[in-house]
């Protein structure tokens, strides 16, 4: 992949300010697209933006292919007339800096029902006919993943390998007696993801027309509760009952001694070769209909996965198994082109049979700051003056603590390393970065910003400067992730014009091709 020289800010939509409870695809999406624009960044990387699950995870997601309805906008909701403002002017008062997902998902769960029932009482020709299209758009997933959405409402949320044993199997019958008894409840989904879409589309539209390009973000693997799973378990490796026989993880690293265990269901590659990778090259194209970019995560599990007994309560006793390999990528360029957009998510316990898989293909990998400064063996690597130009640099990723944090923090946190080698580690950042720490989140931006990646993505918490509570995500802890916001007030002028000036500086200012000019009038937001 070809990307010319330039940088973004990673973003999960979710850590957007508002004041329903959690980020979504509305007015403040649009002010953080103009905010990229004005600071001269090119991209604006998201975590996946599916259904989440358990933990409320976006790597746990009900669907590989349906987009999460908490990122819906009530206010263009309102705008286009499926709901009154009477609906909106109840709204509980939500926590500004973090998602507190059980009253959000009450609430806005409650809204989205409101705005199907009107849909269906009194909505214009224009919008039926939208919504049609848009089911016969997507219908080679939605109506399987509808389907499954209101048999986990009807046996109060619970896993799919509890429900009645028909319906658990996929049975034809069960399901055409479930169709025909449940219309409204699968019509609703259908809703609500056509709510989605349409919105997502038109933001993502709205950033490509500002020169951004969107870093979206696909999973290697898939929840075990998910509607990919239960309506294609011949691609999984399951018990009878539907079970996992083995599960996803890694083993110990640098954030946890006893690995990570994920908990997915693992591929039957040998049965997904078999059909050409088609369920991938249908999931590939998909994602692509969203996002520009795609970052492949855990690239490493396309080489060698780590496969753990499923019984297991830790991912210590698991075993490398072969993945689909380079196969896998011949016939994702055979289907959808020959260059392929993706990032390589190239983290962990890497070998050089990975690196030679990611350098076939010219996939771009990843460097992280917070490892470059370690004694381990792999911190040579994500030293900048050791970087390839095909790479991608971060100061830290959705996994990382905040750089803030990361420097200053005097909890043994998440790190397998002791008190003294941190100290150790931060007094060789002082040496390497020739600064006193005092804003050591702007050294570390400046640090990426001038290296020779060709792309520099820096998380907002580091733009914000803001600590520990800050984090995202947690890895291997189970609950207390994913719940971060900013306040719109805190995304100040002199942030801005800070992050313009060293992008600039640093070479990464877009460059307007030959004869272009500069649009005259800005693409108009949504108000």
């Amino acid at each position: 992949m070809n990307l010319p020289r330039s940088s973004g800010v990673l973003l999960h939509p979710t850590s957007l300010p508002g004041r329903f409870g959690i980020g979504d695809l509305g007015q403040a999406a649009y002010d953080f697209v103009d905010f990229l624009a004005a600071t001269h960044q090119s991209l604006w990387q998201v975590l996946p933006l599916g259904p989440t699950g358990y933990g409320d995870s976006p790597y746990q997601c009900f669907s590989a292919f349906a987009g999460n309805p908490l990122l819906v906008s009530p206010d263009l909701l309102l705008k286009d007339g499926v709901l009154e403002q009477s609906d909106l002017d109840d709204a509980p008062a939500f926590p500004t800096d973090r998602v507190d997902y059980g009253p959000v998902i009450e609430f806005k769960n409650a809204l989205l029902k409101k705005a199907y029932k009107k849909f269906t009482a009194n909505s214009t020709t224009e919008l039926h006919a939208e919504f049609t299209q848009f089911c016969e758009q997507h219908k080679s997933w939605l109506h399987d993943y509808a389907v499954f959405r209101s048999c986990k409402d009807a046996h109060e949320g619970q896993e799919w390998t509890k429900w009645d044993e028909h319906l658990r199997a996929h049975e034809e019958v069960a399901l055409h007696f479930w169709n025909e008894n449940h219309v409204d409840e699968i019509n609703a989904h259908k809703f609500y993801q056509y709510l989605f879409f349409k919105q997502w589309v038109n933001l993502a539209h709205y950033a490509n027309d500002k020169g951004i390009k969107i870093i979206g973000d696909v999973p290697i693997f898939v929840a075990h509760d998910s509607a990919d799973v239960w309506a294609n378990p011949q691609l999984f490796d399951l018990n009878d009952d539907g079970t996992p026989r083995e599960v996803a993880g890694v083993p110990p690293d640098y954030f946890s001694e006893t690995g990570q265990l994920w908990g997915n269901p693992l591929y039957r590659w040998e049965v997904i070769a078999e059909t050409g990778y088609q369920w991938w090259i249908d999931r590939v194209r998909a994602t692509l209909a969203q996002v520009d970019i795609l970052r492949l995560d855990h690239f490493r599990g396309f080489e060698k996965y780590w496969a753990v007994p499923a019984d297991e309560t830790t991912a210590i006793n698991g075993k490398w198994k072969t993945g689909p390999g380079a196969a896998l990528f011949t016939a994702l360029q055979t289907a959808l082109g020959k260059e392929l957009p993706i990032i390589a998510e190239d983290l962990g316990f890497i070998t050089k049979a990975v690196h030679a898989l990611r350098d076939q293909f010219e996939f771009p990998g990843m460097r992280i700051l917070q490892f470059a400064f370690g004694a381990d063996d792999q911190a040579d690597d994500f030293k900048p003056f050791n970087f390839p130009q095909n790479c991608v640099v971060y100061t830290g990723t959705h996994d990382n603590d905040t750089t803030v944090s990361w420097f200053t923090s005097t909890d043994e946190g998440d790190t397998t390393r002791s008190l003294e080698e941190v100290q150790k580690e931060r007094n060789y950042v002082l040496k390497y970065l020739g600064t006193d720490g005092k804003e050591i989140n702007w050294d570390m931006i400046r640090l990426a910003l001038s290296s020779v990646a060709r792309i520099a993505i820096v998380p907002m918490q580091d733009l914000l400067g803001i600590g520990q509570e800050g984090r995202m995500n947690v890895p291997a802890r189970e609950s207390g992730n994913w719940g971060w916001r900013y306040r719109a007030e805190s995304l100040t002028e002199a942030i801005s014009n800070r992050l313009a000036e060293l992008t600039e500086v640093y070479g990464r200012k877009p460059k307007l091709e030959a004869g272009a000019e500069p649009a005259e009038e800005p693409t108009e937001s949504p108000e």
